[in-house]
């Protein structure tokens, strides 16, 4: 099973790029949200992998932090729901403005996604909101975290450089940009 991938971007297309690691090319399915925070072709990147194995096909699912992967696997847990509808349902938006909508049982979130309609839209509300209290009362991956350790840094100045951050600041960009001011970026 794959799980994670560090390698050259030698092809990017709409939805899938294709990464190069020890001379074996991986076709990557992603996000538009995820395509648009992607290196140039030519460039490395490191991916969180979920690898799709069915009968007739094995696919990989790309992701730039845990947290991101986390919550796709969270959202292929529901009924209803496969590897293709779960990548459309994560680039609405960030994880926290997605969570926010699903909790406001905003079902207008899934408007335009094939495959669900009002009544799948309410079923998975309904799933994702238990899931998402779950979710939230573990400890989950620090998606800033995460970023600052994609940007060079290690993971220890990451976490000793989060942890001064003021608990009025709560997004993961705002976290992420407080974070590089104070670590000199």
């Amino acid at each position: 099973m794959i799980a994670y991938l560090n390698g050259k971007i030698i092809l990017k297309k709409d939805r899938f790029l294709i990464v190069e690691v020890g001379g074996v090319g991986y076709k990557v399915f992603v996000s538009s949200q995820t395509l648009l925070k992607l290196p140039e072709t030519g460039e490395s990147v490191k991916l969180y992998i979920y690898h799709n194995i069915k009968e007739e096909a094995s696919d990989l699912y790309g992701f730039l932090t845990y947290g991101e992967l986390e919550f796709f696997e969270v959202l292929m847990d529901i009924r209803g729901v496969g590897p293709r509808s779960a990548l459309d349902i994560s680039q609405l938006g960030s994880i926290d403005k997605i969570k926010e909508r699903v909790l406001a049982q905003d079902e207008k979130i899934f408007e335009g996604i094939p495959g669900i309609g009002a009544k799948k839209a309410g079923t998975i509300i309904l799933e994702l909101t238990g899931k998402i209290k779950m979710l939230d009362k573990k400890p989950i991956a620090d998606e800033a975290e995460d970023a600052l350790v994609q940007l060079g840094f290690t993971r220890a100045d990451a976490k000793q450089t989060l942890t001064m951050i003021p608990e009025n600041i709560k997004g993961t960009e705002e976290r992420v940009k407080f974070a590089l001011k104070n670590l000199g970026k």
